[in-house]
């Protein structure tokens, strides 16, 4: 059983900056896809940062030069940096694991960002 658990969000400024943490209970961020989403009151829940198990990344023209992934196999920890936040960027966030093989992936509770002056 892999349990996620973010950390990290908060009240922040426009301009500003946050780092978000996901923590897992198992030693999978070496080789699993893992990923960033969010979702905003009455919308659908959007990917804002993906990592392949190889380390490709990529982002949605919205976030791009703005958030940035990345991954400590070590502490198994994944990290997404936030800057330059907008209001538009207030939403839940969440981290997601997705395994090698078979179906199911892995999600965290989330955590609430909220840019707002």
């Amino acid at each position: 059983q892999v349990i996620l658990e973010e950390s990290g969000g908060g009240l922040v400024q426009p301009g500003g900056s946050l780092r978000l943490s996901c923590a897992s209970t198992g030693s999978i961020f070496s080789v699993y896809a893992v990923n960033w989403y969010r979702q905003a009151p009455g919308k659908q829940r959007e990917l804002v940062a993906a990592m392949s198990r190889d380390g490709a990344i990529n982002y949605p023209d919205s976030v791009k030069g703005r958030f940035t992934i990345s991954r400590d196999n070590a502490k198994e920890m994944v990290y997404l940096q936030m800057d330059s936040l907008k209001p538009e960027d207030t939403a839940v966030y969440y981290c997601n694991a997705v395994p090698p093989i078979g179906p199911v992936s892995y999600w965290g509770r989330g955590t609430q960002v909220t840019v707002s002056s």
